[in-house]
């Protein structure tokens, strides 16, 4: 990650959150933080007198706490460098992260562990191979790079129907254009927190207020509003009411191998942009793949389109690495539906997983 906070290669006391065997054997809830939904004073369908908008600011951030409570000021917030940001997914990466990270050194001398991770668009299993050599380091990359993928299941899970509550669509929310972002930004803060010498709750509360500042995060609530309302009708639309999937107009569909910020329409800069680019962790230090030393398999329920995605393959499972094609499906299907506009907003979506 580069400009505004540099993370260390040569860190060999990584320290892991202090979980003890049930929280390890536990995994977290896939969505630890209420999810928001981008745009301001949506209606809802089934109750059109509320409007829903979930802003923060800066005064409002409160202290990080490992799954969450109530004293953190978790919604969105506009950053001059960094775009949107979304805190709860920021924070829940993060701890994901943390998770992920202390399973990997729990099971390193068994060298291998399968763990289930629960149901999400269907049954969720990771299968590590955790080489006895593997430095701190790298048991943090593998860990950030995990929790990623997971992050990027969810978008695609929800795409195709998943959702907390049955027969509510999550659709509206899935790619929305800070999410991604957002999610790669609370891995890089979680390995960061990790290796910091404060505890990680503590770590991760000064990561993300220095991080914050650094890039530029507007003071108030007022201003991420009025960020918000510049790319109404642009972003996102006021003319569908929740859980429409048609009140995003626009969509980050490309989600690897790096990511940069989306800044507001008429204020992006190049070179600004490149500066805060993030890179989702892709090797060990020595070189070796991140994604051969994990498997996840997800078994996917009948609302994943197996046979249309793979029509060469009669395939009852995914994993990660078939992310890529799956995300290719999803960006043809957004652009059938007139869901991802072809004008001169639209985010680059292309797939290189």
């Amino acid at each position: 990650m580069s400009g505004f906070i540099c993370l260390s290669i040569f860190p060999l006391f990584a320290k892991p959150v202090n979980l003890n065997s049930k929280e390890l054997s536990t995994p977290p809830p896939r969505i630890i933080r209420t999810c928001c939904s981008f745009g301001s004073d949506l209606k809802l369908a089934v109750i059109p007198v509320k409007k829903v908008t979930q802003i923060s600011y800066i005064s409002n951030l409160g202290p990080h706490q490992y799954l969450g409570n109530s004293k953190e000021g978790n919604g969105i917030i506009y950053t001059k460098r960094g775009g949107f940001i979304d805190l709860g997914h920021l924070r829940d990466q993060a701890d994901w992260t943390a998770y992920l990270y202390s399973l990997i050194l729990e099971n390193q001398k068994y060298g291998k562990t399968i763990h289930r991770l629960g149901h999400e668009g269907g049954t969720k299993e990771l299968n590590l191979i955790i080489p006895a050599n593997l430095t701190n380091t790298d048991a943090l990359l593998l860990a950030g790079r995990i929790s990623y993928d997971l992050s990027i299941w969810h978008e695609i899970a929800t795409w195709y129907g998943a959702s907390v509550i049955p027969l509510l669509t999550e659709r509206y929310s899935s790619f929305s254009i800070e999410d991604a972002y957002s999610n790669l930004l609370g891995v890089t803060l979680g390995m960061e927190a990790l290796k910091s010498d404060l505890p990680y709750e503590q770590a991760m509360t000064e990561l993300i207020a220095k991080t914050l500042k650094n890039l530029e995060a507007v003071s108030t609530e007022e201003d991420t509003q009025a960020a918000m309302e510049s790319v109404h009708n642009i972003w996102w639309t006021r003319d569908k009411r929740l859980p429409s999937g048609k009140i995003l107009l626009e969509r980050q569909i490309e989600v690897y191998p790096s990511l940069q910020p989306l800044l507001l329409p008429g204020t992006s800069n190049g070179s600004l942009a490149t500066n805060f680019t993030l890179n989702v962790p892709e090797q060990t230090q020595s070189g070796e793949p991140l994604i051969d030393l994990y498997s996840l398999i997800i078994r996917p329920s009948y609302k994943i389109p197996l046979k249309a995605i793979f029509p060469q393959e009669e395939k009852h499972f995914i994993t990660h690495k078939d992310f890529g094609v799956l995300l290719l499906h999803v960006e043809k299907e957004a652009r059938r539906d007139q869901q991802v506009p072809t004008g001169p907003h639209t985010a680059n979506s292309r797939s290189n997983y």
